[in-house]
């Protein structure tokens, strides 16, 4: 199969705008129906089921771009901290990752009912990005050995899945621990 042929111009930045209003619309918990963001984007409703089938295929898509964005910060982090400084500020960003999905949070349930991969792809992208800096970490005998992504992604999931007042407070506090607990037993932690 042909590779898809890009977008002309109009066509790109109509998907971009229906994207950035879907973000904005779902971040501020307004109502999400489609008809709603087309108008936020500034096109009609026959666009923004030209660019996405469903609306759960354009919820798809704004979480897979959460994701992306974040998993493209441990190479900005690796070069401005040491390596464990770096997984630090990571998970304080995967933190704030999981209060913008809160506020997906009711639309993200639409696409669980479907047989959409957005979720195992987007697990698997955040636990590779985990793996790297544990590794950065653990070859600078900062981060302790034996611990993956997977691992701490578990760890934080349970911790951002809390449901009480102050919650992301308390998440950064626990993520704190975590680190603390990723630094024991190091070789070269002073």
């Amino acid at each position: 199969m042909p590779p898809p042929r890009p977008l002309r111009a109009d066509a790109r930045r109509n998907r971009e705008a229906l994207l950035a209003a879907a973000r904005e619309t779902f971040l501020a918990g307004d109502d999400a129906h489609v008809e709603e963001i087309a108008r936020r984007a500034g096109v009609a409703v026959g666009t923004l089921y030209r660019h996405f089938e469903t609306r759960e295929a354009l919820v798809a898509e704004v979480y897979r771009q959460e994701v992306a964005q974040l998993c493209e910060a441990p190479a900005r982090l690796l070069a401005q901290h040491p390596p464990d400084e770096a997984l630090r500020a990571f998970l304080l960003l995967l933190v704030e990752h999981a209060a913008v999905g809160r506020g997906l949070g009711e639309v993200l349930e639409s696409i669980m009912t479907t047989d959409s991969p957005i979720f195992d792809d987007t697990r698997n992208d955040m636990a590779r990005t985990l793996d790297e800096l544990i590794g950065a970490g653990t070859a600078a005998g900062l981060i302790r050995s034996g611990v993956n992504g997977r691992v701490v992604l578990r760890a934080l999931g349970g911790i951002c899945g809390m449901r009480a007042n102050g919650w992301q407070d308390d998440a950064v506090t626990i993520a704190t621990i975590l680190y603390d607990g990723l630094r024991y037993g190091a070789p070269n932690r002073i």
